[in-house]
């Protein structure tokens, strides 16, 4: 069967090719992801799946400990999950992957047009061409391989598209888990680079706000600069992230990611006037952190330094700086690398490309994390080969598609039927 498969999907991956450009020329940033939902939507009712359509409930999905508020609102976006039903009692299979990729702002870096979708050189360009769309047709061009080919699948399969996984997930992945959409193994389709991913950081956001003193520039003695102000806390918390980045170290994300956690210090805004003197400042951060370490522990640390930062300031004394926490809140993620899933899937990945298949851990999110909280539920990220993800010229390599889809198509066969043949063995 491995030799049928590859050959169907070397005499179609043109198909495939096409498909992944006519997704990566929709823009779908986040917030703004339905017009490619309907197009999958399409996809999914071409190889005859069973199609749901899953509406994120603020209110239900806000009292799950998971739960991230991107404070983008929920109303006209909706999940997709389609599922192919397996023939037996087979074990099941979820494909996942998101709809939503970052801004491609700013345009002028690129060298091609971030929704033009070029190949050039074997690679495909595009904003979210790597990250995550050649993902998401990887996972229903594996299925729809199976199904062209007749075979007889054991167990349900089910491909979710999702939105607003940049912004945490709260309303996508979440979502569909919560409504039940679940199985016995979940496969991300991020741009790992052919690395089987089953760790990744926990992760925060936070906000510090500085009040100053406004005053005409001209008179600035009699002002308080805010800007001034804030950058005693942003010294502070560079500090703070060059001691982290020697220290506290997760061996798991040093081999994916090259250092183990990041403080990042992403937006600065201050003052609206050249002339006068700024009264407030406001910055905003992302921490991540390891196994071993928590929220309320990383909460107190960020308090502390901000704290001692500003403890022999005499305007900080009476307007102290304020600290809120919004947007991504996660534990770190770890998935046991010895479950039957995980061990399964390194064993047909390894068949399947000929080579080893590293495991990794990485310092940025992804969904697959939210199979933690539910018994039985594996999960691991597994995907093609992708450049400049998030930066101009975003590409995947096109022939890395096509291998993940040859894995993943024999994996779904290997995995349904793993079930049958336990029970077997044991009677």
């Amino acid at each position: 069967m491995k030799n049928k498969i590859r050959n169907y999907i070397e005499q179609n991956k043109t198909v495939l090719f096409k498909t992944i450009q006519e997704l990566v020329q929709i823009e779908t940033v986040v917030g703004n992801e339905m017009v490619g939902q309907a197009y999958m939507k399409r996809k999914f009712a071409e190889i005859g799946l069973t199609i749901h359509e899953v509406v994120p409930d603020y209110e239900e999905l806000a009292k799950h400990e998971a739960f991230v508020d991107s404070e983008i609102p929920f109303a006209g976006r909706t999940n997709l999950v389609g599922i192919h039903h397996g023939v037996g009692d087979g074990k099941s299979l979820t494909l996942h992957g998101h709809m939503d990729v970052v801004s491609p702002e700013p345009v002028g870096n690129w060298s091609v047009d971030p929704w033009g979708a070029e190949i050039i050189d074997g690679k495909l360009y595009g904003r979210g061409a790597a990250d995550m769309k050649s993902g998401l047709i990887a996972n229903w061009f594996a299925l729809k391989t199976l199904i062209d080919l007749d075979y007889p699948i054991a167990g349900d399969v089910q491909l979710h598209s999702v939105i607003e996984e940049e912004a945490g997930g709260g309303g996508g992945a979440l979502a569909c888990l919560e409504a039940g959409f679940r199985t016995d193994g979940y496969i991300s389709t991020e741009p790992h680079h052919f690395n089987t991913t089953i760790s990744h950081a926990g992760i925060m956001y936070f906000r510090v706000k500085v009040v100053g003193r406004t005053a005409h520039a001209g008179l600035a003695h009699h002002g308080i600069n805010a800007i001034s102000k804030m950058y005693k806390i942003v010294a502070a918390l560079e500090e703070l992230n060059e001691w982290r980045a020697k220290n506290v170290t997760f061996d798991l994300y040093e081999k994916g990611s090259g250092q183990s956690v990041h403080l990042n210090l992403g937006v600065l805004r201050a003052g609206d006037w050249v002339s006068t003197v700024p009264g407030g400042a406001m910055l905003e951060c992302r921490i991540g952190f390891i196994p071993g370490e928590n929220r309320k522990e990383i909460k107190k640390l960020i308090q502390e330094t901000v704290a001692r930062a500003v403890v022999d300031d005499d305007w900080f004394r009476d307007h102290p700086p304020e600290i809120e926490w919004f947007g991504w809140t996660t534990e770190p993620w770890y998935q046991d690398p010895e479950h039957p899933f995980v061990q399964g899937f390194l064993k047909t990945a390894g068949d399947v490309l000929d080579q080893d298949v590293n495991i990794v851990g990485r310092a940025s999110g992804n969904d697959a994390r939210f199979t933690q909280y539910y018994n039985g539920m594996a999960g691991i990220c597994f995907g093609p080969v992708g450049e400049n993800m998030h930066g101009p010229d975003e590409n995947v390599h096109l022939e890395s598609v096509v291998e993940v889809v040859n894995v993943f198509a024999n994996y779904i066969i290997d995995w349904s039927e793993s079930a049958r043949e336990n029970a077997e063995t044991s009677g």
